[in-house]
């Protein structure tokens, strides 16, 4: 009975909306309506600034770093570590607590990744902030470091469970991002100075 508690639970816990949460909380338009529309940290940047922003991004790589922690104290096998995966980065894409209308997953699944195994996590998270230094664009950077989170985590932790997780949840990502990929393509996606005032 402990697999499918820990595996609901990730999608629950998924299913909380920090940017929406976060917002209201400190009165600030629905990232659903305002900006890129997208319930996300990147958003919430656009909209409330540095100080939600960051919150909002706790809270989300949170929902992914929790059902990880979880596994690993309860022992759990490789695919019920997939699984549970799985369920926390699509908790946060369609949550039950807000009409299903979530964010594109990029903190929740470097949450998941850092939950894991912390190696795997700071490839990640160190291709991103490498990416996004270089090319000032938040949407590349993870587009990048997702593309390549496969084979740090083959490398790192060889398993065909948790390979299959990831090769999933890298193409849900690239296909959740399919809007800013147009816009990477004719150069009109926005740049991460210009959304955080700097």
């Amino acid at each position: 009975m402990l697999d499918p508690v820990i595996i609901v639970g990730a999608y629950l816990l998924g299913s909380i909306s920090s940017a929406i949460i976060v917002c209201r909380l400190m009165g600030l338009p629905d990232p659903r309506t305002e900006g890129s529309n997208n319930p996300g940290a990147t958003n919430v940047l656009r909209i409330g600034g540095k100080k939600a922003a960051a919150i909002t991004l706790l809270g989300d790589s949170l929902k992914g770093v929790i059902p990880m922690l979880a596994c690993h104290l309860f022992d759990r096998s490789e695919s019920v570590f997939a699984l549970t995966a799985v369920a926390a980065f699509l908790g946060h894409l369609y949550p039950v607590f807000f009409g299903f209308r979530g964010g594109k997953g990029v903190a929740t699944a470097l949450g998941v990744q850092f939950g894991l195994y912390w190696a795997f996590g700071a490839a990640v998270g160190a291709t991103w902030l490498f990416m996004a230094k270089v090319a000032n664009v938040s949407s590349l950077a993870a587009l990048i470091s997702m593309a390549l989170a496969p084979v740090y985590l083959w490398f790192l932790w060889p398993s065909n469970e948790l390979l299959a997780m990831q090769i999933f949840v890298s193409v849900v990502l690239f296909w959740r991002h399919r809007s800013n990929i147009r816009k990477l393509l004719d150069g009109s996606e926005g740049r991460i100075s210009k959304q955080s005032g700097d």
